[in-house]
């Protein structure tokens, strides 16, 4: 039994038990994976893909199982050369963050200046996605952290650490009616003009519904995005006003629109960082999270993994 014949049958799996596309994701041939998974069918004795003539067409019962310790082998695997290079490359190596694209646009800007600037030798990447992407990212292993407000909580297979808490804002254009009043906005005065804000998976979208619906009131939302910067587009033609995280609004940038505090109104939302809890992370890693969240020291992170380790206590 070789790893890497664990390494073709698990991204077969991924590829949706396409072999062509697996190959070509590996760089390799497809009759060479479709040898190597037909040797390791052979020395366990089972068969993990179904197959209709030459083609893959679904896993058995037994293969899912051995899918799943493939995927834990493998990631063990991954664990081990990361504590080599911990301790024979401390400042080199790579460090890919999945995101959403308000973090990756507003929040995560200083954080990565900072680290690029600590470790010029870390290949960092920023992979964005919905929250529910980039969890499955940090899932399968193509990335070490993901940062989101919504989804992390629903996989079992993250650790999750709360970052900083963050609330709304209306953005409408100059002359707006809503810019005039004078006292603070309400849920009804917001619910009487068209909306533009996020798709609903994205930026603590169910706060602001659950906020609308707790009053009994039927926001107009006319359009939905996951960018912010596609929501001010449209609030600047005129199209609605917007509902947008604040971090989000920049004078300078944004001096075509006005903004108006609405964290009121709405529950805050906290920004959280996702872990799989079979993690080993590099001491940059341990940095980043710092530097995003000062107050998960390393010692905050891996309590937060120890937690959910089974062996922690043995």
């Amino acid at each position: 039994m070789k790893l890497q014949q664990l390494r073709y049958l698990v991204e077969v799996a991924r590829q949706g038990l396409n072999v062509s596309e697996a190959a070509e994701k590996l760089h390799t041939s497809q009759p060479g994976i479709s040898k190597q998974i037909r040797l390791l069918e052979d020395e366990l004795g089972i068969q993990v893909f179904i197959r209709n003539g030459k083609r893959v067409v679904s896993v058995s019962e037994p293969g899912k199982e051995v899918l799943r310790i493939s995927e834990r082998i493998l990631r063990e695997a991954q664990n081990l050369k990361r504590v080599g290079d911990e301790f024979s490359r401390e400042s080199e190596g790579a460090l890919t963050i999945a995101t959403t694209h308000t973090q990756a646009r507003y929040a995560l800007p200083p954080t990565i200046a900072e680290f690029v600037k600590r470790y010029p030798k870390v290949r960092l990447s920023i992979k964005q996605g919905s929250p529910t992407q980039i969890c499955e990212m940090v899932v399968s292993g193509e990335a070490d952290l993901a940062i989101a407000t919504e989804g992390i909580a629903l996989y079992k297979e993250l650790a999750m650490l709360p970052c900083y808490e963050w609330n709304r804002s209306i953005v409408a254009p100059e002359g707006h009616p809503l810019l005039a009043l004078d006292r603070p906005i309400t849920l009804a005065d917001i619910a009487s003009h068209p909306i533009i804000t996020y798709d609903f998976a994205f930026a603590g979208r169910s706060k602001i519904n659950k906020a609308f619906a707790d009053a009994g009131l039927s926001p107009n939302v006319v359009l939905t995005a996951i960018d912010t910067d596609v929501i001010k587009t449209y609030v600047t033609l005129g199209l609605g006003i917007g509902i947008i995280a604040t971090m989000a609004f920049e004078p300078v940038r944004d001096s075509a629109l006005r903004c108006i505090d609405a964290g009121h109104l709405f529950e805050p939302s906290t920004t959280k960082i996702g872990i799989r809890k079979d993690a080993y992370l590099r001491g940059f890693a341990y940095t980043f999270v710092e530097l995003f969240a000062p107050h998960l020291h390393r010692r905050e992170v891996d309590a937060a993994l120890l937690a959910h380790d089974p062996d922690a206590d043995e």
